[in-house]
Protein backbone atom coordinates (compact mmCIF):
# COMPACT_ATOMS: atom_id res chain seq x y z
CA UNK A 1 0.00 0.00 0.00
CA UNK A 2 1.12 3.78 -0.90
CA UNK A 3 0.59 6.92 0.60
CA UNK A 4 -2.09 9.20 -0.96
CA UNK A 5 -1.03 10.07 -5.00
CA UNK A 6 0.06 13.09 -4.54
CA UNK A 7 3.30 12.63 -2.44
CA UNK A 8 4.59 9.71 -4.71
CA UNK A 9 6.09 9.63 -8.39
CA UNK A 10 8.01 12.06 -10.25
CA UNK A 11 5.63 13.51 -12.37
CA UNK A 12 4.15 16.44 -9.67
CA UNK A 13 8.16 16.99 -8.70
CA UNK A 14 8.77 17.70 -12.25
CA UNK A 15 5.76 19.85 -12.41
CA UNK A 16 6.86 21.89 -8.88
CA UNK A 17 10.04 22.33 -10.34
CA UNK A 18 8.88 23.94 -13.78
CA UNK A 19 6.21 26.50 -12.28
CA UNK A 20 9.36 27.48 -9.34
CA UNK A 21 11.61 27.83 -12.53
CA UNK A 22 8.89 30.29 -13.98
CA UNK A 23 9.38 33.31 -11.85
CA UNK A 24 12.42 35.51 -12.66
CA UNK A 25 12.45 36.36 -9.06
CA UNK A 26 12.85 32.86 -7.23
CA UNK A 27 15.03 31.97 -9.91
CA UNK A 28 17.55 34.91 -8.69
CA UNK A 29 16.96 34.31 -5.06
CA UNK A 30 17.55 30.60 -4.81
CA UNK A 31 20.94 31.82 -7.44
CA UNK A 32 22.08 33.91 -4.67
CA UNK A 33 21.39 31.89 -1.94
CA UNK A 34 23.15 29.01 -3.64
CA UNK A 35 26.00 31.48 -3.98
CA UNK A 36 25.89 32.45 -0.34
CA UNK A 37 25.72 29.03 1.16
CA UNK A 38 29.34 27.69 -1.56
CA UNK A 39 30.72 30.94 0.05
CA UNK A 40 30.04 29.91 3.70
CA UNK A 41 30.62 25.94 2.94
CA UNK A 42 34.15 27.04 1.34
CA UNK A 43 35.21 29.68 3.43
CA UNK A 44 38.58 28.67 4.86
CA UNK A 45 39.37 27.96 0.54
CA UNK A 46 37.89 31.32 -0.56
CA UNK A 47 38.69 33.96 2.44
CA UNK A 48 42.77 34.83 1.62
CA UNK A 49 43.15 35.49 5.35
CA UNK A 50 41.85 33.47 8.56
CA UNK A 51 39.94 36.71 10.19
CA UNK A 52 40.42 34.38 13.69
CA UNK A 53 43.97 33.91 13.61
CA UNK A 54 46.03 36.35 15.80
CA UNK A 55 48.96 35.55 13.76
CA UNK A 56 47.38 36.74 10.15
CA UNK A 57 45.82 40.25 11.89
CA UNK A 58 48.27 43.19 11.43
CA UNK A 59 46.74 46.19 13.75
CA UNK A 60 48.09 48.61 11.98
CA UNK A 61 45.85 47.66 9.54
CA UNK A 62 43.09 48.91 11.05
CA UNK A 63 39.76 50.46 9.45
CA UNK A 64 41.46 50.61 5.80
CA UNK A 65 38.67 51.49 3.52
CA UNK A 66 37.56 49.07 0.59
CA UNK A 67 40.42 48.44 -2.21
CA UNK A 68 43.56 49.18 0.13
CA UNK A 69 46.36 47.03 0.72
CA UNK A 70 47.68 45.40 3.98
CA UNK A 71 50.88 47.29 5.18
CA UNK A 72 52.76 43.93 4.24
CA UNK A 73 51.70 44.02 0.67
CA UNK A 74 50.37 40.60 0.35
CA UNK A 75 46.54 41.01 0.85
CA UNK A 76 44.44 43.35 -1.24
CA UNK A 77 41.07 44.16 1.13
CA UNK A 78 38.61 44.89 -1.13
CA UNK A 79 35.72 45.55 1.16
CA UNK A 80 38.34 46.87 3.89
CA UNK A 81 39.24 45.87 7.48
CA UNK A 82 37.60 46.09 11.01
CA UNK A 83 38.67 48.29 13.78
CA UNK A 84 41.10 44.71 14.44
CA UNK A 85 42.49 44.76 10.91
CA UNK A 86 40.82 41.83 9.87
CA UNK A 87 39.80 41.91 6.33
CA UNK A 88 36.20 41.91 6.05
CA UNK A 89 35.81 39.88 2.80
CA UNK A 90 37.21 36.88 4.88
CA UNK A 91 35.03 38.06 8.03
CA UNK A 92 31.68 37.99 6.26
CA UNK A 93 32.41 34.39 4.87
CA UNK A 94 33.21 33.02 7.96
CA UNK A 95 30.17 35.11 10.08
CA UNK A 96 27.70 33.90 6.98
CA UNK A 97 29.04 30.49 8.02
CA UNK A 98 27.84 31.08 11.59
CA UNK A 99 24.68 32.45 10.70
CA UNK A 100 23.85 29.73 7.99
CA UNK A 101 24.79 27.27 10.79
CA UNK A 102 22.57 28.69 13.53
CA UNK A 103 19.88 29.53 11.02
CA UNK A 104 19.48 25.90 9.33
CA UNK A 105 20.21 24.07 12.57
CA UNK A 106 17.35 25.49 14.45
CA UNK A 107 14.93 25.42 11.94
CA UNK A 108 15.59 21.59 11.44
CA UNK A 109 15.76 21.14 15.13
CA UNK A 110 12.83 22.96 15.98
CA UNK A 111 10.82 21.18 12.53
CA UNK A 112 11.22 17.76 13.74
CA UNK A 113 10.03 18.90 17.25
CA UNK A 114 7.05 20.32 16.08
CA UNK A 115 5.83 17.83 13.15
CA UNK A 116 6.09 15.36 15.56
CA UNK A 117 4.28 17.08 18.18
CA UNK A 118 1.82 18.27 15.52
CA UNK A 119 1.45 14.52 14.69
CA UNK A 120 0.91 13.53 18.08
CA UNK A 121 -2.06 16.08 18.35
CA UNK A 122 -4.03 15.45 15.37
CA UNK A 123 -3.74 11.75 16.17
CA UNK A 124 -4.53 11.91 20.27
CA UNK A 125 -7.06 14.14 19.92
CA UNK A 126 -9.06 15.45 23.19
CA UNK A 127 -6.89 16.49 26.13
CA UNK A 128 -3.15 16.03 24.37
CA UNK A 129 -4.20 18.09 21.39
CA UNK A 130 -5.98 20.62 23.69
CA UNK A 131 -2.73 21.06 25.79
CA UNK A 132 -0.50 20.79 22.61
CA UNK A 133 -2.23 23.78 20.69
CA UNK A 134 -3.05 25.67 23.93
CA UNK A 135 0.72 25.78 24.60
CA UNK A 136 1.31 27.01 20.62
CA UNK A 137 -1.21 29.45 21.18
CA UNK A 138 1.14 31.19 24.24
CA UNK A 139 4.29 30.77 22.34
CA UNK A 140 2.87 32.46 19.54
CA UNK A 141 1.47 35.32 20.91
CA UNK A 142 4.88 36.00 23.18
CA UNK A 143 7.27 38.64 21.32
CA UNK A 144 10.26 36.66 20.04
CA UNK A 145 13.00 38.70 20.86
CA UNK A 146 11.96 39.76 24.08
CA UNK A 147 11.30 35.85 24.87
CA UNK A 148 14.97 35.57 23.53
CA UNK A 149 16.40 38.22 25.58
CA UNK A 150 14.98 36.56 28.69
CA UNK A 151 16.55 33.12 28.14
CA UNK A 152 19.91 33.96 26.69
CA UNK A 153 20.11 36.56 29.98
CA UNK A 154 19.49 33.19 32.10
CA UNK A 155 21.41 30.37 29.94
CA UNK A 156 24.42 33.35 28.70
CA UNK A 157 25.54 33.92 25.12
CA UNK A 158 27.17 30.97 22.76
CA UNK A 159 25.84 29.22 19.59
CA UNK A 160 24.08 26.17 21.46
CA UNK A 161 21.91 28.51 23.86
CA UNK A 162 21.26 30.70 20.79
CA UNK A 163 19.75 27.63 18.88
CA UNK A 164 18.26 25.75 22.01
CA UNK A 165 15.80 29.18 22.28
CA UNK A 166 15.63 29.32 18.55
CA UNK A 167 13.97 25.89 18.20
CA UNK A 168 11.82 26.74 22.03
CA UNK A 169 10.59 30.13 19.20
CA UNK A 170 9.89 28.27 16.04
CA UNK A 171 8.73 24.66 16.64
CA UNK A 172 4.74 25.95 17.17
CA UNK A 173 4.89 27.29 13.89
CA UNK A 174 5.32 23.46 12.51
CA UNK A 175 3.01 22.06 14.78
CA UNK A 176 0.06 24.18 14.20
CA UNK A 177 0.93 23.63 10.11
CA UNK A 178 1.69 19.74 10.95
CA UNK A 179 -1.35 19.15 13.18
CA UNK A 180 -4.00 21.37 10.34
CA UNK A 181 -2.41 18.84 7.39
CA UNK A 182 -2.59 16.18 9.57
CA UNK A 183 -6.70 16.63 10.33
CA UNK A 184 -7.19 16.83 6.58
CA UNK A 185 -5.22 13.87 5.88
CA UNK A 186 -7.15 11.78 8.44
CA UNK A 187 -10.58 11.97 6.67
CA UNK A 188 -8.40 10.34 2.81
CA UNK A 189 -9.42 6.92 2.38
CA UNK A 190 -5.65 5.76 2.33
CA UNK A 191 -5.72 6.89 6.11
CA UNK A 192 -8.81 4.33 6.75
CA UNK A 193 -7.00 2.06 4.88
CA UNK A 194 -4.15 1.81 7.01
CA UNK A 195 -5.81 1.31 9.67
CA UNK A 196 -7.98 -1.57 9.11
CA UNK A 197 -4.78 -3.09 7.94
CA UNK A 198 -3.74 -2.82 11.56
CA UNK A 199 -0.31 -1.07 10.78
CA UNK A 200 1.25 0.47 13.86
CA UNK A 201 0.54 4.09 14.37
CA UNK A 202 4.07 5.25 14.12
CA UNK A 203 3.87 3.53 10.34
CA UNK A 204 0.83 5.04 9.83
CA UNK A 205 2.19 9.19 10.56
CA UNK A 206 5.19 8.69 9.43
CA UNK A 207 5.11 7.06 6.15
CA UNK A 208 1.75 7.66 5.05
CA UNK A 209 0.34 10.89 6.88
CA UNK A 210 4.20 12.62 7.01
CA UNK A 211 4.78 12.14 3.50
CA UNK A 212 1.47 14.24 2.25
CA UNK A 213 1.71 17.22 5.27
CA UNK A 214 5.32 18.23 3.63
CA UNK A 215 4.41 20.72 1.09
CA UNK A 216 3.35 23.51 3.52
CA UNK A 217 5.37 22.22 5.87
CA UNK A 218 8.65 23.17 3.47
CA UNK A 219 7.72 26.65 2.82
CA UNK A 220 7.21 27.09 7.30
CA UNK A 221 10.95 25.24 7.13
CA UNK A 222 12.51 27.94 4.04
CA UNK A 223 10.45 31.13 6.04
CA UNK A 224 11.73 30.17 9.66
CA UNK A 225 15.29 29.77 8.29
CA UNK A 226 15.29 33.86 7.34
CA UNK A 227 13.20 34.49 10.79
CA UNK A 228 16.19 32.29 12.62
CA UNK A 229 18.76 33.85 10.70
CA UNK A 230 17.07 37.42 11.67
CA UNK A 231 16.76 37.00 15.43
CA UNK A 232 20.14 35.75 15.86
CA UNK A 233 21.61 38.61 13.91
CA UNK A 234 19.90 40.87 16.19
CA UNK A 235 21.01 38.86 19.49
CA UNK A 236 24.44 39.12 18.68
CA UNK A 237 24.15 42.32 17.73
CA UNK A 238 23.24 43.16 21.47
CA UNK A 239 25.69 41.19 22.94
CA UNK A 240 23.90 38.31 23.59
CA UNK A 241 24.44 35.78 20.38
CA UNK A 242 27.48 34.52 19.02
CA UNK A 243 30.75 34.30 21.01
CA UNK A 244 33.63 36.84 19.86
CA UNK A 245 35.88 33.85 18.72
CA UNK A 246 32.75 32.34 16.65
CA UNK A 247 31.39 36.00 15.19
CA UNK A 248 28.06 35.93 13.35
CA UNK A 249 26.97 38.58 10.62
CA UNK A 250 25.27 40.12 13.71
CA UNK A 251 28.48 40.24 15.46
CA UNK A 252 29.97 41.93 12.77
CA UNK A 253 27.53 44.79 12.30
CA UNK A 254 27.96 45.68 15.89
CA UNK A 255 31.35 45.90 15.62
CA UNK A 256 31.48 48.31 12.98
CA UNK A 257 28.60 50.64 14.44
CA UNK A 258 30.75 53.05 16.36
CA UNK A 259 32.45 54.02 13.42
CA UNK A 260 29.36 54.77 11.58
CA UNK A 261 29.43 58.24 12.26
CA UNK A 262 32.98 58.72 11.96
CA UNK A 263 32.84 57.90 7.82
CA UNK A 264 34.06 54.38 8.39
CA UNK A 265 30.32 52.74 7.10
CA UNK A 266 31.74 49.80 5.52
CA UNK A 267 32.48 48.18 8.75
CA UNK A 268 28.90 47.62 9.40
CA UNK A 269 27.77 48.27 5.69
CA UNK A 270 29.39 45.03 3.94
CA UNK A 271 28.32 42.52 6.45
CA UNK A 272 24.74 44.20 6.81
CA UNK A 273 24.25 44.14 2.95
CA UNK A 274 25.35 40.06 3.20
CA UNK A 275 22.58 39.83 5.71
CA UNK A 276 20.03 41.29 3.77
CA UNK A 277 21.31 39.75 0.53
CA UNK A 278 20.68 36.45 2.71
CA UNK A 279 17.17 36.94 4.40
CA UNK A 280 15.61 38.43 0.68
CA UNK A 281 17.25 35.29 -0.99
CA UNK A 282 15.35 33.44 1.11
CA UNK A 283 11.79 35.23 1.56
CA UNK A 284 11.83 34.63 -2.66
CA UNK A 285 12.33 31.44 -2.73
CA UNK A 286 9.94 30.40 0.17
CA UNK A 287 7.49 32.58 -1.25
CA UNK A 288 7.71 30.84 -4.74
CA UNK A 289 7.09 27.52 -2.75
CA UNK A 290 4.55 29.10 -1.33
CA UNK A 291 2.24 29.74 -4.37
CA UNK A 292 4.10 26.33 -6.15
CA UNK A 293 3.27 24.26 -3.11
CA UNK A 294 0.36 25.30 -1.27
CA UNK A 295 -2.99 24.73 -3.63
CA UNK A 296 -4.77 27.80 -1.83
CA UNK A 297 -2.33 30.11 -2.85
CA UNK A 298 -2.23 29.10 -6.67
CA UNK A 299 -3.17 31.77 -9.47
Amino acid sequence: MTSAPVASGRRPAVTALRRFLRAPTAVIGLALMALLILGAVFAREIAPQNPFDLAAIDVLDARLPPGSASMSGDITYWLGTDGQGRDLFSAILYGLRTSLTVGVGSALLAGILGILLGLIAAWSGGIVDALIMRLVDLIMSLPSILVALLMLALLGRGIGNVVLTLVLLEWAYYARTARAQALVERKRDYFEAARGLGLPTYRILLRHVLPNCLPPLLVIAALQVARAITLEATLSFLGLGAPVTQPSLGLLIANGFQFMLSGEYWISFFPGLTLLLAIVAINLVGDRLREVLDPRALR
